[in-house]
């Protein structure tokens, strides 16, 4: 297959993202978000707070991570980050859906797309720390903008969140103290379990 054939099909089944539905709410509390629009809002806020940063980062890249991180859900589906039995297989259905999703590409492609994939996996670079402060802050603050919907929906209780964030500080440690500040309030407001 041509490049330009492997890369168009490529983009075509990436459009599938936006029919995978998360358990976040929109700010506005109307209906749940998608990958899609998940991906968009973390990798902008990226752009917007990157200067929270622990580290001197490369924020394309970060960018580039926070754009692929989802694609595996396609064919892994969405493995809510509450959820410890689906967390439990999560991570053997991701790898084999980045087999298939990033084998669509050409080499050159699949290399650094399945590489930047890894990397946000691994969570050991400064880029792949700050992706993933943004992967969970960004849910984190829909849920407080939605008035605890969602945690409230799933009785999320705050050793969850807690849990969830554990390595936020490693890549943000400014980005972890105001979401110490946020589950503060939604304990007081009754949206988190103390």
């Amino acid at each position: 297959m041509e490049r330009i054939e492997q890369q168009a099909a490529f983009a075509v089944e990436i459009d599938k993202v936006k029919n995978i539905f998360r358990q976040t709410w929109l700010a506005d509390g109307s209906r749940k978000e998608n990958d899609a629009e998940h991906a968009w809002h973390a990798a902008l806020m990226a752009v917007l707070l990157a200067e929270y940063s622990n580290e001197p980062i490369d924020i394309l890249k970060v960018v580039k991570m926070l754009l692929l991180h989802d694609l595996v859900e396609i064919d892994a589906g969405d493995s809510y980050a509450y959820d410890e039995a689906a967390q439990a297989t999560a991570h053997e259905r991701e790898q084999k859906a980045a087999d298939r999703i990033f084998g669509m590409l050409p080499k050159d492609q699949r290399q650094e797309f399945r590489g930047l994939w890894d990397e946000f996996e691994e969570y050991e670079t400064p880029e792949a720390k700050f992706a993933h402060v943004m992967d969970n802050f960004q849910p984190l603050l829909l849920n407080d903008a939605a008035d605890g919907k969602g945690w409230k929906e799933h009785q999320v209780k705050r050793a969850n969140i807690e849990k969830r964030n554990r390595k936020t500080s490693k890549g943000s440690k400014r980005i972890n103290e105001y979401i110490e500040q946020i589950i503060d309030r939604n304990i007081e407001k009754g949206n988190i379990e103390p």
